[in-house]
């Protein structure tokens, strides 16, 4: 059970970290009351993030006392920054889930950590809403749920000098990151609404080339290929690194400007299972999400940390610094822009019809959580 009630309004002028440590550290005290108590809940109050509001966690001894395995996936990758913080050796999630053993699988495709998860090797993970629309598909809308949002935007098509418009791109080169993932849906689809493409009838073909993002911005430097609709921080690394420009910013093709990068997927019947567990993880998310949006210096600081811990390099703060300023991070997981772009895959024939994704969503947890922090619910879709 979670409430709230209001705080003295001197709690809104500490920090994030110094908000972030009450809210772990009470909620570590709870969970092991709970452990002690003779079968009683133990309840704790915990300073919500916002500054002017508490959150109170019922800790069921029953179900919170007993260690539990989490195994969750994430991408070192900058549009997944709520993640790798909430992940983090000193984050959220560890602090509110001490009794856990947090297994952590990094993943460089959401194909990847779908296949991983139907082979049960994670219970949750940070993933792309293709990969997400794949996976209930696949599953005849049984083995996965889509529980938060994480990030939204961040996705370009960069171009070299020269090309200006649609039209200058027939016959060129382009890349994605691969055949029917998020960007190259949008790619193919933005294309096609300009009658080009590679299975357009007719004169002014693209070829496109699915790839790996680092192999992308090799290829676009030594000129073989034209340009690519990727990912942050790829499209800032082409246009610094490569001399590319901007000729498509996929937010201005949403309305107001919001379509899901990144979200949260559980197994289904992990979900079942560990409510109370997803729970705190969700509880970590907002936390995650709030930190990256109030505090973006120390949290660019953390991701940047993150990503060298998984692959040995740094972005560096400038990098990451410019790439930031292209997303929103927010726990909305703007569920009609996956519909959308499950139909626009359906459309390339990337994708069987999806008929009603209304039950990918299960918001029930999050929406539970934010309403007691005074928050805004978000919505999935209308069946």
């Amino acid at each position: 059970m979670i409430v709230t009630d209001a705080r003295a309004s001197g709690a809104s002028s500490r920090s994030h970290r110094q908000r972030t440590t009450l809210v772990l550290a009470a909620t570590l005290m709870a969970i092991s009351g709970a452990c002690s108590a003779a079968g009683d809940a133990s309840m704790t109050r915990t300073p919500g993030l916002t500054g002017d509001k508490t959150i109170s966690i019922d800790a069921d001894p029953a179900q919170l006392s007993d260690p539990v395995i989490v195994r969750i996936g994430v991408f070192p990758n900058v549009t997944h920054a709520p993640g790798l913080l909430a992940l983090a050796e000193d984050g959220p999630i560890r602090a509110l889930l001490p009794n856990a053993d947090i297994q952590v699988n990094a993943f460089n495709s959401g194909t990847t950590a779908v296949e991983a998860m139907f082979a049960d090797a994670i219970d949750l993970t940070f993933v792309g809403p293709n990969p997400a629309i794949n996976a209930y598909v696949k599953s005849h809308g049984e083995a996965v749920r889509v529980i938060s949002g994480s990030t939204s935007g961040g996705a370009f098509l960069v171009v070299r000098d020269g090309i200006a418009t649609a039209e200058d791109l027939q016959g060129m080169t382009v890349a994605s990151p691969s055949l029917g993932n998020t960007q190259d849906v949008a790619l193919r689809t933005w294309l096609a609404g300009h009658g080009l493409g590679t299975n357009t009838a007719g004169g002014g073909d693209v070829h496109v080339v699915p790839q790996e993002n680092a192999q992308t911005l090799e290829t676009f430097v030594a000129g073989t290929i034209d340009g690519a609709w990727v990912p942050e921080p790829w499209a800032t690394r082409l246009i610094r690194e490569g001399g590319a420009h901007v000729l498509v910013d996929e937010r201005d093709l949403w309305p107001g400007g919001r379509y899901v990068t990144t979200q949260l997927m559980v197994a289904t019947q992990y979900l079942e299972a560990h409510p109370d567990v997803v729970s705190r993880i969700l509880l970590a998310v907002i936390q995650s999400v709030d930190i990256a949006n109030d505090g973006p210096a120390d949290a660019q600081a953390g991701v940047d940390r993150e990503i060298e811990r998984y692959t040995g390099k740094s972005l560096g703060p400038e990098l990451l610094a410019a790439a930031w300023s292209n997303l929103s991070f927010t726990v909305d997981p703007v569920a009609t822009s996956l519909e959308r772009s499950a139909q626009d895959a359906a459309a390339l024939d990337l994708l069987e019809d999806p008929g009603d994704l209304s039950g990918l969503y299960d918001l029930r947890l999050l929406n539970e959580i934010l309403t007691a922090m005074g928050r805004a619910t978000v919505e999935g879709l209308e069946q």
